[in-house]
C-alpha cells in the first residue's frame, strides 16, 4: 500500500505540475500553441541565466529545416539575409576574396581572388591565410564573423594579417563594390574557346551569350563550357542560355509540391559549333541540367567527374523578423524527363583528378595546359563529329 501511495502522490504531483505549466501558458497548451512556442515561453520565463532569444529562435529554425532530412533546404538568419541577396545578385561590397577554414596554419585560407578587385590590387594571393581581421583572430571568431568584418561600406578600409608560407604580412585593403564576373572567356592555344560559368544567378544569361557571340566572331574551332564548382542558380537564367544554344524542343521540366507541371521550350534559333562541358562533383542544380540538356540533344561532350545529383529546386520565403528559409518545393527534370536527384550526370568522358589538382582547379591556380579535364575535352572535340 505504501508503494501505491507513492505512485499516486507522484502521479498527482505530475498532474499538478502539468496543470501549472498549462495555466502559466494561458491555458493554450491544448489550443493550438506549438511545442516550440511553449518551450520558448518556458525558457524565457524560467531559465536561470540570460538567454539571447534571437539566437535561440535561429537555432530552433535551423534545426527544424534540417530535420526535414533535405540537404538542399536551409535557414537564413536575418543577420545574413542581406549578404545572401548580394550573392544571388553577383555583386557585393568587400575586397574580392573567397575564403575557407584552414587548420595549418589556423585561419581562413584565400581560395579565390577576384580579378581586378581590391584584394588583388593590394597584393593578396590565393593560398594566403587570413589570421586576423581588424585585430581579431579569424580562427577564434569563425568564418561568418570574419566575413562580416571584411565586408562594410564602400571606400572604407580593413586591416588584415596574412600568413603566407610562414611569413606574417600586413595589408590595408579598401572596400569596393565588387561586380562578380559570371561568365569569363578566353581563346586557348588549341584554337578552342573556353567559357567558365561561375553560377546561374543574375547576369548569367547575358554574360554567357555575349561570351559565345564574341568567341564565334573570333572563329574558334569550338567552345568548352566549364561548370565545375558551379552551384546552380535561377531557372530563367539557365533556360535563356539553353534557348540560345539549342534547337526547337523541350529544355527543362518541373513539378511543384502541389502537382503542377511546366515545360520550358526552345525556339528554332540555335548555334552550330562543336561543344564540350566540363563537370565535377561540385557541379550542382542548374549546372547539371545545363550539361544534361546539351548531352541529351547530342550537342556537347560532357567531360570530367560524375555530378552531385541535385534534382530539387527551392523557393526563398522571407519570415516576419527578416530571416528566410530556402525550402525545396519542387523537382526538376531534363528535356527527356529524367530526374537527376541522387543520381547526377555520368560524363561521356570520365577524367578523375586527385585532391590537390581538384583544389588547384577550384582556386584557378592550375595552368590550363596542365588541367587534365580540359585537355581531355579538347582531345574529345578534336576527334568528335558534332554540330
Amino acid at each position: 500500500m505504501k508503494a501505491l501511495s507513492y505512485i499516486l502522490a507522484f502521479s498527482l504531483g505530475a498532474f499538478i505540475m502539468t496543470g501549472y505549466i498549462y495555466y502559466r501558458l494561458g491555458g493554450k497548451a491544448s489550443t493550438g500553441v506549438s511545442k516550440l512556442d511553449q518551450l520558448e515561453t518556458i525558457i524565457d520565463e524560467r531559465f536561470i541565466e540570460d538567454v539571447d532569444m534571437t539566437a535561440l529562435e535561429d537555432a530552433a529554425a535551423d534545426a527544424m529545416v534540417t530535420a526535414t532530412g533535405d540537404r538542399w533546404s536551409y535557414y537564413i538568419p536575418a543577420s545574413q539575409y542581406a549578404s545572401y541577396v548580394e550573392q544571388m545578385q553577383n555583386a557585393y561590397v568587400g575586397i574580392g576574396v573567397t575564403i575557407q577554414p584552414s587548420e595549418e596554419p589556423a585561419g581562413l585560407e584565400v581560395v579565390q581572388v577576384t580579378a581586378g578587385g581590391p584584394a588583388e590590387a593590394a597584393g593578396i594571393q590565393v593560398f594566403d591565410v587570413i589570421v586576423e581581421a581588424e585585430g581579431q583572430n579569424s580562427s577564434e571568431i569563425g568564418m561568418e564573423e570574419t566575413r562580416n568584418i571584411i565586408r562594410g561600406e564602400a571606400g572604407t578600409q580593413v586591416q588584415l594579417t596574412i600568413n603566407r608560407q610562414g611569413e606574417t604580412l600586413e595589408f590595408t585593403v579598401t572596400r569596393e563594390k565588387i561586380d562578380v564576373p559570371v561568365a569569363t572567356y578566353e581563346v586557348l592555344d588549341s584554337g578552342y574557346g573556353l567559357i567558365t560559368i561561375s553560377n546561374f544567378d543574375s547576369k548569367c544569361a547575358h554574360e554567357t551569350i555575349a561570351a559565345i557571340e564574341e568567341l564565334m566572331e573570333q572563329n574558334v574551332k569550338g567552345i568548352v563550357f566549364d561548370v565545375r564548382f558551379n552551384p546552380g542558380g535561377y531557372k530563367h537564367e539557365l533556360v535563356e542560355v539553353l534557348d540560345y544554344i539549342l534547337p526547337e524542343g523541350p529544355l527543362f521540366r518541373s513539378e511543384t509540391y502541389d502537382g503542377k507541371t511546366e515545360t520550358d521550350t526552345s525556339d528554332a534559333g540555335h548555334i552550330e559549333i562543336p561543344m564540350a562541358v566540363l563537370v565535377n562533383g561540385d557541379s550542382y542544380s542548374a549546372a547539371e541540367f545545363f550539361a544534361a540538356a546539351l548531352q541529351e540533344y547530342d550537342y556537347a561532350i560532357v567531360v570530367g567527374e560524375k555530378t552531385c545529383g541535385k534534382g530539387y529546386f527551392q523557393n526563398t520565403i522571407t519570415l516576419s523578423d527578416g530571416s528566410a528559409v530556402a525550402l525545396s518545393v519542387g523537382k526538376y527534370f531534363t528535356p527527356n524527363g529524367v530526374s537527376l536527384a541522387g543520381v547526377g550526370i555520368t560524363p561521356d568522358v570520365t577524367v578523375e583528378v586527385d585532391e590537390d589538382t581538384y583544389a588547384a582547379i577550384y582556386g584557378r591556380a592550375l595552368e590550363l595546359s596542365e588541367d587534365p579535364q580540359l585537355q581531355a575535352a579538347i582531345s574529345a572535340l578534336n576527334s568528335a563529329d558534332l554540330p
